[in-house]
């Protein structure tokens, strides 16, 4: 998909080209919004990453040398909810940058159970619809921060998003076609929902969040159950846990083990989920696969 850059713009408009040391710089909390804010920035901005693809962003630890790389940031952008619980601490020794909250007017899910039940779901990005409100967000406040290049960010979200819609759109419809009692998304961590709601999907899973107690027999017990009661024909995991609680599950039910879905973090650019489309295609598409195998 093309994507507008400061050399384009400036043969539209006579402007004066951008050069790399005065590009905006761009901080994320984690891969997946690096790769969003990446793909909105085009060449006008840098873009970093404070966590490295593969990591558990919940409880993560910043080193050092995170705060070496994002001290000379002119933006952050993290997500909110109360999915990074070690990043206010961060900011706060970081001076006066500016960031903005990503998530900010989605429709939130709340958390069922657990010590965060009530308590937004944060993995909204997995959710077509919130996607767009993130990309949307991106650029707004790259276009905040430095208005000379807003149609450069402008313009590439919009490219972005008809992407996002594009890689979805085929995966929703084939889900569709499954029957309504069938429509199971079983998962490790609770961290699917906003995809079962814009898929039609009914959800269970072991653990709410990764910050809980994860895996104990208590929550394998109940998703057996659940499993048992609604003849669930199949149980997945994401990629940065271990799996094994849900593999059990399988095991005892007699129910297929779907694979592994990505939603915290991308790969690094030789692995399966190197870009946030990547994540939403392989994630999609093994739920799909899974729902639909006789």
């Amino acid at each position: 998909m093309f994507r507008l850059t400061s050399a384009t713009l400036a043969l539209g408009l006579m402007a004066a080209p951008v050069f790399a040391d005065d590009k905006l710089k761009v901080v994320t909390t984690f891969t997946v919004i690096a790769d969003m804010a990446a793909n909105v920035a085009g060449d006008a901005a840098e873009v970093v990453s404070i966590t490295k693809p593969g990591a558990e962003i919940h409880g993560y630890q910043p080193t050092p040398g995170d705060l070496r790389r994002a001290v000379d940031a002119d933006l952050i952008l993290w997500n909110g909810l109360n999915l990074e619980l070690w990043f206010e601490q961060f900011l706060s020794n970081l001076g006066d940058i500016p960031s903005v909250t990503v998530s900010d007017g989605i429709e939130p899910i709340a958390i069922a159970s657990g010590s965060y039940q009530g308590k937004t779901n944060p993995h909204a990005w997995i959710g077509a619809d919130a996607a767009m409100v993130y990309v949307d967000n991106i650029a707004a406040a790259m276009a905040d921060a430095d208005p000379d290049n807003a149609a450069i960010y402008t313009a590439n979200a919009a490219a972005y998003k008809a992407e996002i819609e594009g890689v979805l759109a085929p995966l929703r419809a084939q889900l569709s076609e499954v029957e309504q009692e069938k429509r199971w998304l079983v998962t490790c961590e609770g961290a699917f929902s906003y995809l079962a709601r814009d898929f039609g999907l009914q959800e269970l899973y072991l653990w709410p969040m990764n910050t809980d107690a994860v895996g104990t027999p208590q929550q394998v017990r109940a998703v057996i159950d659940g499993v048992r009661e609604n003849d669930i024909p199949v149980v997945f995991c994401e990629s940065t846990v271990n799996t094994a609680p849900a593999e059990q599950v399988a095991r005892e039910t007699g129910a297929k083990y779907g694979g592994v879905l990505f939603v915290d973090s991308l790969s690094e650019p030789d692995g399966p989920v190197p870009t946030y489309l990547d994540l939403l295609r392989v994630t999609s598409q093994t739920v799909v696969k899974g729902l639909t195998a006789e």
